[in-house]
């Protein structure tokens, strides 16, 4: 694009230019500090500081590699436009790189284009940017195209309904299209040189002159349509503060502060007997990178359209919490800054508590967003002031955290003890060994879990495992009675402060015995002593038994001899799979199980999986509207045709053995943990 001559035959275009850039700029920048910064600032500090350079190289990865735009092309159709997102993204790129050099530095001195990148440079670059532009179109009008005819479930939300996005999508197509026509007046008035070159422009331009559209008319239209693509360049840096686009700004910095450990972690409260308040009852006590999240939001609707509560009727959107936080914060800033409280409340206003009782915090939102938006951290900060500060929460989530704090387990009503179910086994507790000495010091300490502990069902899996260590020759031990919660419930549910007092129990129980490696059964159990514990000092080896087991198997301590005939469906739990990446080596145990074909369930598997309806304390918190999400797991399941569905987890366990009831198929689908169809294929009929 060759710029054209002098306003009014009087004023250096560059003059024009660089003043109209920095009033525009000037104003971009003013916006984003009245309306973005400066309430982002209003938030508590962030603590996402360290690891600079990681930090950093996996910005650039999620941001000029698209990686998380980019991850959800699977086969299914709506994921296309993933693919259309990223050509705007990089045509978005290559028209800077454009205008940086055919607008500003060569308006201010023409030759500079061809001094940079020689003659036969700047007739390959305009080809470029011409394609770019073609296919920039081409995403714009796909982009229209599938909002108002095809539609897809995620944008038939209210707020991915907005006439906002079909201004955005005008606008860029009218940016390529000017740019376009500025070419080709360009060349109708005689221009020559490498930049008459460019394909589109350039054979629209030629059929102008052969209509007769030459000398001063073509200049004049050559400068309308110049002009007004720079303005439309410049009306874009002005609006991106006031719009949804304002992502363009914010999800860089949001990848950059990602959280780099697993999704299943949560910060924790921290010196919380000092602490003014308990989590975020308040928009002034969310975290700043909890507030840059609702600006980072792209309202591109894939969160809400994967979440397990959304998907079963219920009332939570994670989409519509990041933004009605967001909008809040807008609407309220003012007033907050002035020492004002709103009269409006975060909860129960701009966010119903109901949505926040729905979360699974499965994970799934997070895992889907492509602007590393954390859905997770806002709701539970949100839990936590409700319970911790207005004891304001779901009976059933009640009777669980009085449970935990009397008995030091969830389950009410259980007669079992911790021991019960190690009857006949010979198990060892860390107390019978410290009275040996250093000699009979064990391989692993087995954490058996409340669940697999005190729940009748569940059983199987910790007896499962102790065969499968028999079979191993591996030297295990357990707490027993000195066992308690790890405080996962509490700390899903929202009371950080008794989740605190019981994993500083438990991390004093296992340092007391010195303990080193940790192998346990319950993916929940599992992602708490080995991600969060840390946070107060608790440094352990920790694996799940799927890890542990797998080892096993390749190493040649195990062999599965016995055949199970049965085809299992792999259900992928929150907290082994999406949480901590862990996917293969269950596959694998299966895989090593003569006679078990192993399919999946649909789409539905791996990093699609679907919850069984028990996270986020789930477990023991009833649901309130819709169906029953394990209920829709369990359709899932059915459709495949498997009669098993295998498991690694007692909650998914439970969840599932319920669903398959309720849909009457219990005399024909069963649901099973790994280990109990492992230890089926390494003991004999005898043994079992």
């Amino acid at each position: 694009m060759v710029p054209p001559g002098d306003v009014f035959g009087v004023i250096p275009v560059w003059v024009v230019v660089y003043v109209a850039a920095a009033v525009a700029l000037g104003l971009h920048g003013w916006l984003l500090y009245k309306r973005v910064f400066s309430l982002i600032a209003l938030g508590k500090p962030h603590t996402r500081k360290g690891d600079m350079a990681t930090r950093f190289l996996g910005a650039l990865r999620i941001v000029l590699g698209q990686a998380k735009v980019l991850q959800s092309v699977s086969g299914r159709w709506r994921d296309v436009a993933g693919l259309g997102h990223a050509a705007i993204f990089y045509g978005f790129l290559s028209m800077v790189a454009g205008y940086a050099l055919l607008i500003f530095a060569d308006s201010a001195w023409r030759p500079f284009s061809e001094k940079l990148l020689t003659t036969a440079g700047v007739k390959v670059f305009s080809w470029y940017l011409n394609v770019m532009a073609a296919a920039i179109l081409a995403a714009v009008l796909w982009a229209i195209a599938r909002r108002a005819i095809l539609t897809p479930h995620r944008l038939t939300f209210d707020l991915t309904r907005h006439a906002e996005a079909y201004v955005i999508v005008s606008l860029i197509g009218m940016l390529m299209v000017s740019g376009w026509m500025a070419e080709a007046f360009y060349v109708a008035s005689g221009g020559g040189g490498p930049h008459a070159a460019a394909p589109i422009g350039g054979s629209i331009g030629r059929a102008f002159r052969d209509a007769g559209v030459t000398g001063s008319a073509a200049v004049t239209l050559h400068g309308i349509f110049w002009w007004t693509h720079y303005l439309i360049i410049l009306s874009f840096a002005v609006y991106i503060p006031l719009s949804k686009h304002m992502h363009m700004i914010a999800s860089p910095l949001n990848a950059y502060l990602r959280r780099l450990k697993p999704t299943g972690t949560l910060d924790p409260i921290l010196n919380i007997e000092q602490a003014e308040h308990f989590g975020a009852g308040r928009v002034q006590d969310l975290t700043q990178k909890e507030l840059l999240d609702g600006f980072a939001c792209a309202v591109c609707g894939r969160c809400t359209d994967v979440c397990p509560a959304h998907i079963s009727g219920k009332l939570l959107s994670p989409m519509h919490v990041v933004e009605n936080v967001k909008a809040y914060l807008v609407r309220n800033a003012a007033g907050i800054r002035a020492g004002k409280e709103p009269s409006e409340p975060l909860i129960g206003g701009a966010v119903p508590e109901q949505m926040l009782w729905d979360c699974l915090t499965c994970g799934a939102c997070v895992r889907e967003c492509p602007v590393t938006v954390e859905h997770i951290d806002t709701i539970v900060d949100m839990r936590r002031a409700l319970v911790m500060e207005q004891s304001k929460m779901p009976e059933t989530a009640q009777n669980v955290l009085e449970n935990m704090e009397r008995r030091g387990h969830p389950w009410r009503g259980t007669t079992f003890t911790r021991t019960d179910w190690a009857k006949g086994l010979d198990v060892k507790t860390m107390a019978q060994l410290a009275e040996l000495g250093e000699a009979e010091r064990p391989e692993v300490l087995f954490w058996v879990g409340c669940t697999g502990a005190l729940e009748q069902r569940s059983q199987a899996i910790p007896r499962a495992l102790a065969a499968v260590f028999r079979a191993a020759g591996v030297r295990y031990a357990i707490l027993g009675d000195e066992e308690t919660c790890t405080g996962d419930p509490a700390r899903r549910i929202g009371n950080e402060y008794q989740y605190q007092l019981m994993a500083q129990q438990a991390i004093e129980t296992l340092k007391r015995y010195n303990v080193k490696r940790i192998v346990t059964i319950c993916p929940h159990c599992f992602n708490t002593m080995r991600n969060e514990y840390p946070q107060f000092g608790g440094e352990f080896e920790v694996l799940h038994y799927t890890q542990f087991v797998d080892e096993l198997i390749k190493t040649k301590r195990l062999k599965p001899l016995k055949a199970v005939n049965t085809t299992l469906a792999y259900h992928d739990s929150c907290y082994l799979g999406r949480h901590n990446g862990i996917y293969d080596q269950p596959r694998d145990i299966a895989r090593a199980i003569p006679g078990l074909q192993l399919v999946e369930i649909g789409n539905r598997n791996r990093e699609r999986g679907f919850c069984c309806g028990a996270g986020g304390g789930h477990m023991w918190v009833e649901e309130v509207g819709g169906k029953r999400v394990n209920h829709v797991r369990t359709e899932q399941f059915l459709e495949t045709g498997a009669q098993t569905v295998g498991v690694s987890c007692p909650f998914c366990l439970q969840m599932l053995t319920e669903g398959i009831s309720a849909k009457g198929v219990a005399d024909q689908k069963q649901a099973k943990d790994l280990l109990e169809l492992l230890a089926e294929s390494i003991q004999s009929d005898g043994e079992r």
